[in-house]
């Protein structure tokens, strides 16, 4: 990961924050070939005794539930929008063109869960999206034969963050001039682009002129 230090969140809360607001996350791992493999799925952030814990499902036999199983390290990618920056709208500097982003790396140890605890799994993945307690997509409104059937080709894992990095490089080394000009400009972009620059605004305070 790209580390510099002007391109860190001043609290670590903020990481936090930033995770639990982009919970839909890659899941990176090694399989017995020494290959690459990679999955996406929403996850849960459970804290217990001082410790983070990330919480999710997937599909059973698939590549990475196999390599998952043949080796317990693995990386989760936390990543929010991102968007092109050209060095034509900083202020009297002469330095290239860029691209802003945001992104975690947790790594850690996985290890798959019970039946039990996958349903449990299941209950609070869903409470949590779904927001509705009275909504009929609540696991506690589905049908035992419904949940029998499909929780077969599922597996519950839990992972134990030992590391815990991020960048979130959003011109903090451009001068105030060039700061209100980026942002200006990217509030013209796409959804992406004018994601980034609301983003922008939150910290357009800390930037010296």
């Amino acid at each position: 990961m790209y580390h510099v230090p002007y391109f860190k969140a001043n609290e670590n809360s903020e990481v936090l924050a930033f995770m639990k607001a982009h919970p839909f996350v890659t899941i990176c791992g090694i399989d017995k070939n020494n290959f690459p493999v990679a999955t996406h799925v929403p996850v849960l952030m459970v804290e217990r005794e001082g410790k983070l814990f990330l919480q999710a499902h997937i599909m059973r036999k698939q590549d990475h539930h196999l390599a998952f199983e043949n080796n317990a390290n693995v990386l989760v990618i936390f990543q929010g929008a991102n968007a092109y920056v050209s060095s034509s709208w900083y202020h009297n500097d002469d330095r290239g063109s860029t691209w802003n982003y945001q992104a975690v790396h947790a790594k850690g140890q996985l290890r798959f869960l019970s039946e039990d605890e996958l349903l449990n799994l299941l209950s609070n993945l869903t409470a949590h999206f779904e927001k509705d307690p009275d909504s009929p997509s609540q696991v506690k409104n589905l049908s035992d034969d419904y949940l029998k059937t499909n929780m077969k080709a599922i597996v519950a894992l839990e992972i134990e963050v030992t590391d815990l990095q991020h960048v979130f490089k959003m011109s903090q080394n451009r001068n105030k001039k060039s700061y209100h000009n980026i942002v200006e400009q990217l509030a013209k972009g796409d959804l992406a682009s004018i994601t980034v620059a609301e983003e922008m605004k939150k910290n357009s305070h800390q930037i010296p002129d």
